[in-house]
């Protein structure tokens, strides 16, 4: 069963995302603030995908992704936004989040975004079980696909699952100009709602774990009006 933690303190809200989550055949747990989901998680934390509502009183959503990213790479973090909240949107992505929702959204929209990460949880978990021993080498960087690990150097870079696919993609397509919209279609799917933007967030991201200065890339580097390429 595809399982879900929903984190949202407005009842009506929460309410709606649950019923469209269990129609889209998601057995859903929910809480009403960040207090409460986090202890669910640390009773059991076997959940593909969480949704967190950015403000919440008390621990907010922030402060709930930071710890669930954490304990684990693998979990799908979305968070809910509302449109005033755009720095808000680039600090999740920043500290671990896969996507964002901003309110109000449209149940196709909420279960687009939702099935999009679940389905790169879902790979993830699938390569692991069937213990893929596949190595990409890049230069110094070693990224090992049955582990999902990044080394540079022999020391390990942690990654979420969104950032271990944008390398994956860029170890295969080496000194290749990819487009931002390449790379969202490959890494957040076809039908993907969102703003390309968050390919720059994961980018600069990136960029903060594998360059040496991250303000004068070696590695990731821009192609002005396209997007990006790897160079070992």
């Amino acid at each position: 069963m595809k399982k879900i933690l929903v984190v949202e303190d407005e009842a009506a809200i929460r309410e709606f995302v649950v019923i469209n989550l269990q129609r889209a055949g998601y057995e859903v747990t929910e809480a009403d603030c960040g207090e409460k989901a986090l202890q669910i998680y640390s009773e059991n934390p076997d959940f593909d995908v969480a949704i967190l509502d950015i403000m919440m009183p008390g621990i907010d959503g922030i402060a709930v992704c930071k710890e669930l990213r954490k304990q684990s790479s693998e979990i799908g973090i979305i968070m809910l936004t509302a449109k005033t909240q755009e720095m808000d949107k680039v600090t999740g992505l920043m500290i671990g989040a896969d996507d964002y929702v901003t309110k109000p959204f449209s149940p196709s929209e909420l279960v687009a975004r939702v099935d999009a990460t679940y389905r790169r949880v879902a790979l993830a978990q699938m390569r692991s079980d069937n213990k893929f021993k596949e190595e990409l080498k890049s230069g110094e960087f070693v990224l090992n696909m049955r582990n999902r690990t990044l080394l540079k150097s022999g020391n390990l870079i942690e990654l979420t699952q969104v950032e271990f696919q944008i390398m994956e993609y860029f170890f295969s397509n080496p000194s290749t100009a990819l487009s931002r919209t390449d790379i969202l279609t490959h890494v957040w799917g076809e039908d993907y709602y969102g703003e390309e933007k968050i390919v720059d967030v994961n980018i600069r991201r990136l960029r903060m774990k594998v360059e040496d200065e991250p303000s004068m890339p070696k590695h990731i580097l821009t192609v002005w009006g396209l997007g990006y390429k790897w160079e070992a």
